[in-house]
């Protein structure tokens, strides 16, 4: 597939949502800034693109497409993070014969700035994680795992800020309970902490200590669960708090053509997003934000 070919393959975009409870009146585009995430999850190890002959995804995904479409939209706008919700591990050969270095070498040299950490990245175990963290030349966040009593403490942070010109981005992570989905062996003495209640310290946090003019959540909980009330997913997470602009989601595996908008609890629009697995899609929101800091955004999925 040409370059020109798959670029132009989207699906439809948001119209221009309003954050934070404020209007569009209330600024111009004219004076805004334009920041753009760019986000995939669940990649799991892929990356060759898939076959011609391929029966579901012929032609599409792979880690060079996915690197021509980063370095079009960053040259576009160099106001440009690129994030990963996790699962960055299993599912082809190369996982299981260099056990996980090819794939962060890759996301380094795509300059992938952040990750955070999904169950699956537990599967060579803790340990194997860590041997491979000198490849990753991007740093993890994982707010609500307590990694304090295992090799990893210190190596993954609750929380990175970014600033694109003006515009200070605060990004933390969260991580689905490990107990069921991956044995305790692997994770050892991480600890899982209640998801909603950390949500809010760091968004009290980035927003109030930090000063964040834009705050995401780089999730591996899952989007949504509709027989399990106990469960905690994005929808969930984002109706239950404030103060989070984007949830960048993973785990589930779930396809959004555009962005979900959940009220939180102030009533204020919080756009969910995840791009389905294995690097076929990329995600893109491109947030304005004007003089007086009001904001609005858009997003697209892009085929790869």
């Amino acid at each position: 597939m040409k370059r020109r070919e798959f670029i132009n393959q989207t699906a439809a975009a948001t119209s221009l949502v309003t954050l934070g409870g404020m209007g569009l009146s209330s600024f111009s585009l004219a004076k805004t800034t334009k920041i753009t995430i760019l986000h995939t999850n669940d990649v799991h190890s892929h990356i060759d693109p898939f076959g011609p002959d391929h029966g579901r995804n012929p032609n599409q995904g792979g880690v060079s497409r996915r690197a021509k479409l980063i370095e079009r939209y960053r040259e576009e706008n160099p106001n440009t993070l690129l994030l990963d919700a996790g699962d960055i591990f299993q599912g082809t050969p190369y996982f299981n014969y260099y056990g996980g270095e090819l794939e962060f070498k890759l996301m380094s040299m795509l300059k992938y700035d952040l990750a955070t950490i999904g169950n699956h990245d537990f599967d060579n175990g803790i340990d194997g994680l860590y041997k491979q963290l000198p490849n990753a030349k991007f740093e993890f966040v994982s707010a609500n795992y307590d990694f304090s009593n295992t090799i990893m403490d210190s190596h993954v942070k609750p929380y990175k800020v970014f600033r694109k010109g003006r515009i200070r981005i605060g990004v933390f992570g969260l991580g689905i309970e490990l107990k069921g989905l991956v044995e305790k062996k692997m994770y050892k003495e991480t600890k899982y902490l209640d998801p909603i209640e950390i949500a809010q310290d760091m968004t009290k946090t980035l927003k109030e200590e930090r000063n964040c003019d834009l705050v995401i959540c780089l999730s591996h909980l899952g989007y949504n669960y509709r027989n399990s009330e106990d469960k905690v997913s994005d929808l969930k997470l984002a109706s239950a708090t404030k103060d989070i602009d984007l949830i960048i989601g993973g785990h589930t595996h779930t396809f959004l053509k555009k962005p979900t908008i959940v009220k939180n609890i102030n009533g204020e629009n919080v756009l969910v997003n995840q791009v389905g697995c294995y690097g076929l899609y990329l995600g893109k929101i491109d947030f304005y934000l004007g003089t007086d800091k009001n904001k609005s955004a858009d997003g697209t999925t892009i085929i790869v």
